[in-house]
């Protein structure tokens, strides 16, 4: 039972965070051969100058090791 959270900086549409949502479900229930009805998906929109902070310092850069594809970007060099 996947509950994906992704955070976005804000300003998207909701109607492209849907389409997201949907995508992410599809390869999820794809890969994983589970049923659509145990995956959730939450979306959490970061302003942009709140994201070092908030999202790559905690998530990103304190959990390296947990990260299955990495960022190609460091806003702190």
């Amino acid at each position: 039972m996947p509950h994906i959270i992704v955070k976005l900086a804000a300003g998207r549409s909701q109607e492209l965070k849907a389409r997201l949502a949907e995508r992410i479900v599809t390869d999820v229930v794809t890969t994983l051969n589970i049923d659509e009805r145990s995956v959730s998906v939450a979306i959490h929109d970061v302003k942009l100058e709140e994201w070092s902070e908030t999202v790559y310092k905690p998530e990103i850069a304190g959990n390296r090791d947990r990260l299955y594809k990495k960022p190609g970007y460091n806003p702190f060099e």
